[in-house]
């Protein structure tokens, strides 16, 4: 009993400082990187790769092959062994050895194991590749969460803001300088300023659930540290597009994974045109008999003596020249040629495909940027306008609509500023991402 109360003192200690524990945005990407289901599976179909490569190896081999064959005659036939015709019951047996090895299939066995190989960084590539779309997704994820406890903290703020006002309110109210009216008024704000936080709030849980299910780690008690995103600035740009896309083209997998697949069609025509060529094997065998007439009396060393006086060899040399197959070489090599040109296509098209993304993202980041610059100033603007609202309210000067329409006019800019400042903030990753600039830490 004392030791299960120790073990579930111990599993709560555990989960009370797994619950306490905010995670950082390395330890998030590398927990995904760890447990995505994707990620697996592409780490198998790695390791399948690998075994296409040992098999390729295997056919520079010469390959070994036993046999062996038992056979009861009953009456008259043909003895294995003599090769005398007799009459009586017995039983044959053979036993053979057989191995063959390719000398030359026209350079077949070579260009299967440099596709093999290919087959192997190919699927390293793929596998690099999802490991950079789940990276980028998990910073998305930890920036909205970032996102969402900004503006939780704002909406915070305000509903703190609008009960304060209530008190005053209700303190103008009872000395008759304002109406029932206006206290009404902000009431019904302080309540929907509550409803806000109340929103903002399950935004938050709703970054949090998604970005957990995102790492497979339990959503209770998880939670991420905060990071100092910086206050947007043009000097983070980086001069042009172009510049990005000469950085990105020599370094992203799915570039690099059209470059193989052409170097996988060039080979492929090899391949097919090695049935050109004739094909040379060596091939030897050893083999021996026995045979038993049951009429005959069976001695000690009959078996092995017959066997050693049966045993036999032969080797040989098989050659196959291809005359005619019915164009059918002539024809797979002009489809691998074929092929090989729709793979220069593709990297074409994936390379045309990366430079209209990059420009894409260069231009949100710019129009980010002008979006954030125009935010910050209306905030601005309109905490100005806020403070001169107040004054007016204070003394009596302006009513509590009004003052109401400016102060939403406030929040509004605020949430304008914290959308903007992390979308430039996610749109500047991506461009950083690119260009093999983006850092974890």
């Amino acid at each position: 009993m004392k030791i299960k109360l120790i073990l579930l003192v111990a599993l709560l200690t555990s989960i009370a400082t797994f619950s306490q524990k905010k995670w950082t945005l390395k330890e998030c990407v590398d927990e995904a990187l760890a447990k995505n289901i994707t990620i697996q599976q592409n780490k198998l179909s790695l390791e399948l790769q690998k075994k296409e490569v040992d098999i390729a190896k295997g056919n520079f081999l010469p390959n070994l092959n036993g046999s062996s064959s038992g056979r009861f005659g009953f009456g008259s036939f043909i003895d294995n062994v003599s090769n005398q015709r007799i009459s009586t019951d017995n039983f044959n047996a053979s036993f053979d050895l057989n191995s063959n090895i390719t000398i030359f299939n026209g350079f077949r066995n070579t260009n299967t194991y440099k596709q093999a190989q290919l087959g192997v960084e190919s699927s390293l590539l793929d596998l690099k590749k999802i490991e950079n779309d789940i990276s980028l997704l998990v910073v998305n994820g930890y920036l909205n969460v970032l996102f969402a406890k900004e503006n939780l903290n704002a909406a915070r703020v305000q509903s703190e803001i609008s009960k304060t006002q209530i008190e005053a309110a209700e303190s103008r109210f009872n000395a008759g300088v304002i109406p029932k009216g206006d206290l009404l008024n902000t009431q019904s704000t302080a309540a929907s300023d509550s409803q806000t936080v109340i929103a903002n709030e399950n935004n938050l849980d709703l970054a949090l659930l998604n970005l957990s299910q995102l790492l497979q780690v339990p959503y209770v008690g998880f939670d991420v540290a905060g990071i100092d995103v910086g206050t947007p600035s043009a000097n983070l740009f980086y001069k042009n597009s172009n510049y990005v896309y000469d950085k990105s083209v020599e370094r992203l997998p799915e570039i690099e994974r059209a470059k193989l697949d052409i170097e996988n069609a060039a080979i492929n025509i090899e391949l097919a045109k090695g049935s050109y060529l004739p094909t040379v094997s060596v091939f030897g065998n050893m083999g021996s008999g026995f045979s038993h007439r049951f009429n005959e009396i069976f001695t000690n060393d009959y078996f092995f003596k017959q066997l050693n006086d049966n045993l036999g060899y032969s080797i040989g040399v098989s050659l196959n020249v291809p005359i005619f197959n019915r164009f059918q070489t002539k024809n797979r090599v002009a489809q691998s040629e074929i092929r090989k040109k729709v793979s220069e296509t593709r990297l074409e098209s994936e390379k045309l495909n990366l430079k209209q993304t990059i420009e894409q993202s260069f231009l949100d980041v710019k129009t980010a940027l002008k979006t954030f610059e125009a935010s910050k100033i209306s905030l601005e603007a309109q905490e100005e306008a806020f403070k001169n609202a107040q004054e007016s309210y204070n003394f009596g000067a302006m009513t509590q609509f009004d003052f109401d329409q400016v102060r939403t006019r406030l929040v509004n800019a605020e949430a304008a500023l914290i959308r903007s400042k992390y979308d430039y903030v996610f749109k500047t990753k991506v461009l950083q991402f690119y260009a093999g600039d983006l850092t974890l830490e």
